[in-house]
This record gives structure tokens, C-alpha cells and sequence, in this order.
């Protein structure tokens, strides 16, 4: 498996080195939205918080007053060719299955946020515009460079420890840059190294709840308990480390692939284990939640907790991104016609 993700790490680098030069070079115009654009990515592959950073951004960019939509690629959904809308800003209007499990996630956490999904980002932005939003969050843009962006940010973590779908000098081309706190002087040397408007950030747990209900719970309500956890995520370790961060100990802990649909020979694992070990607690991640909600007969007797995680940022990152992606009118003059979208 290393040999592979350094083989397509290699090839990923190359073709991305080769595509931001012709952008450089003028060979290529990326396509300008008619509203501002704030795109979030990373250089590693998966698991980096992007979809975290997107969340907040929504948050906090309706509670300024703006109508963001959520504009994402919907990886392994059924929509993702064709392309749909996961939430019109009011209502869910697919499941998991239709936009993915990260969109999907997003349209139930952030209600008043529109999600757009397909490849054909351009035409999201345009459907999105139709339906009277004012500024697209573009999931895992870094590297979409089809699409012009008012603000690139790039999140940055030394000990991701996967292969990179772009070399470090590739940051030259982002506007802030967002490194993961490590105590080992990743902030000064990224400072000193790029142009960036350069912030921490921390991944903190914001507590324990019910996926049906939202009721809310204290780690401490489960201690002494036997806790099985589980989740399908690029990176478990992290998960299982949080968890352990709050006082969880779970007797046991179960790791499958990213994005995994949990088909039912697996729930019925998960069900086995939970007699075999007299389980009285399952906790997963929110993105594995939405996964398996209305299906979890056969652990009926056993209550589900998702552990909600949420980015700690500074308010000084906040105000950059709004002035970066403020409204300027000449938005809506720079956009080709609608039969040249990318």
C-alpha cells in the first residue's frame, strides 16, 4: 500500500506541477464564479479537517448575514457525474448514498447552507447563484484549478504522515494557510518560508450526542461503562486519540476504509461484538453516523454517541476570509457564457 499512494503521490505531483503551470502561464483561465469563492484544500491525501473547516466557514459566513452554499465534488455519491443540489438551504433533498457522505453531513449540521454537488463545479456555481446564493465554500479546491477563487486556504498538517498530491512549494499559491498545532515549530517555519497569511489551529472535541435526538452527554456519563468504538475514516487514529482525550477507553475498537457504506454483514459485526464483549456504548464520528441511522436494529440495546469535533480557530483568521471574499459587484461581469463552463 506505501508503494502505491508513493507511486500516485509522484504521478499527482507532476500533473499538478504541469497544471498550475499553465495557469501561470495565462494557457489557461480559470472559470470565475458570479459570486465569491472561498476554497478549502489541502496538499496530502484525505483525512485533514477539511470538511470540519468548511463547517465553520458556513457557520460563520451565515451568521455575518450571507447565503453560502457548500459547492463539493460528492465523492463516491450517486451524483457526483451528473451533479445534484443535497440541500437547498431549507430542506435535505437526497441521502448519503446521493451526495456522499461529507456533504451529506454538512447539509444535516449546517441546516441553513445549500449543498452542491458534482464534478462540474463551475455548474454548481451557477445552479447555486440561480437559487440565490451569495458565496460558494469549494470542498477540496486546492488543486481544482478549472475555478478561479477569491481566497485559497490551505490546511496544513506536518504529521498527516500520507502521500502528498502536491509538493510543499505549492503553498506559494495560497492566500492563508492554516497549520495544525504542534509544538514543534511548524508555525515559524511556515511563516518564514511563504507569504501567506499563516494561522494555528487545534481539532478540539466538542462532546458526545445522540445522532437521533442531539441530546447531548458528558464523557463522564460513560465511565465505567464498555465502550466499542468505531469509525471509517482516513485517519482512526485520530479518532480513537480523541476519545481518549475525553476519558474513553473503549474495550474495543473497530477501523475500517474512508467513506465505508457499512453494508449490513458489517452492522451485524458490529453487533456480534457488541454481545461477545457485553458492549454497553457505541461511538463513532458524525461522518459514520449519517451512514447507518434507521439501521442500527440489530444493536438496538445499545445506545449510539457520535463524538462531534469542531476546529478551534483564531478570530483573526475569520476576519481575513471575510474581507477576502467581501462582495464585489464586477463578480458577475467576469463569467463566460454558460456554455463554455469547465
Amino acid at each position: 500500500m506505501a508503494i502505491l499512494v508513493g507511486l500516485y503521490s509522484l504521478v499527482s505531483q507532476a500533473v499538478c506541477r504541469a497544471k498550475a503551470a499553465l495557469v501561470r502561464a495565462g494557457l489557461r483561465k480559470p472559470w470565475k464564479a458570479p459570486f465569491p469563492v472561498v476554497s478549502v484544500g489541502n496538499l496530502t491525501l484525505g483525512g485533514s479537517e477539511k470538511t470540519p473547516l468548511a463547517m465553520e466557514l458556513l457557520t460563520f459566513f451565515l451568521g455575518q448575514g450571507r447565503k453560502p452554499a457548500l459547492v463539493t465534488r460528492g465523492y463516491r455519491g450517486r451524483w457526483e457525474k451528473a451533479g445534484g443540489v443535497l440541500s437547498d438551504g431549507t430542506n435535505v433533498l437526497g441521502a448519503w448514498e446521493d451526495g456522499g457522505d461529507e456533504p451529506y453531513l454538512v447539509a444535516r449540521r449546517v441546516p441553513g447552507a445549500g449543498v452542491f454537488v458534482g464534478r462540474r463545479r463551475a455548474l454548481s456555481c451557477l445552479k447555486a447563484g440561480d437559487m440565490g446564493f451569495d458565496l460558494a465554500v469549494l470542498d477540496d479546491g486546492f488543486q481544482h484549478l478549472k475555478l478561479a477563487r477569491d481566497v485559497d486556504i490551505v490546511l496544513y498538517d506536518a504529521a498527516a504522515g500520507r502521500g502528498r498530491r502536491e509538493g510543499m512549494s505549492a503553498l506559494k499559491r495560497a492566500d492563508i494557510i492554516l497549520v495544525k498545532k504542534d509544538g514543534a515549530g511548524t508555525l515559524r517555519r511556515i511563516q518564514s518560508r511563504f507569504s501567506a497569511s499563516v494561522f494555528e489551529y487545534a481539532v478540539e472535541s466538542r462532546g458526545l450526542r445522540l445522532p437521533e435526538t442531539g441530546k447531548r452527554i458528558e464523557a463522564a456519563e460513560l465511565e465505567g461503562k464498555v465502550v466499542l468504538a468505531f469509525c471509517g475514516i482516513a485517519r482512526p487514529e485520530r479518532f480513537f486519540s480523541m476519545l481518549e482525550e475525553i476519558g474513553l477507553r473503549p474495550r474495543t475498537k473497530l477501523a475500517f476504509p474512508d467513506h465505508f457504506p457499512y453494508p449490513e454483514s458489517v452492522l451485524g459485526r458490529i453487533a456480534g461484538a457488541c454481545e461477545a464483549d457485553a458492549i454497553e456504548a457505541l461511538v463513532t464520528t458524525d461522518k459514520d453516523a449519517v451512514k447507518i441511522l434507521g439501521r442500527t436494529w440489530a444493536m438496538a440495546s445499545v445506545p449510539l454517541y457520535v463524538l462531534e469535533i469542531g476546529l478551534a480557530l483564531p478570530p483573526a483568521f475569520f476576519e481575513k476570509v471575510r474581507k477576502a471574499a467581501a462582495w464585489t459587484e464586477s463578480c458577475s461581469d467576469q463569467s463566460p457564457p454558460r456554455p463554455d463552463l469547465p
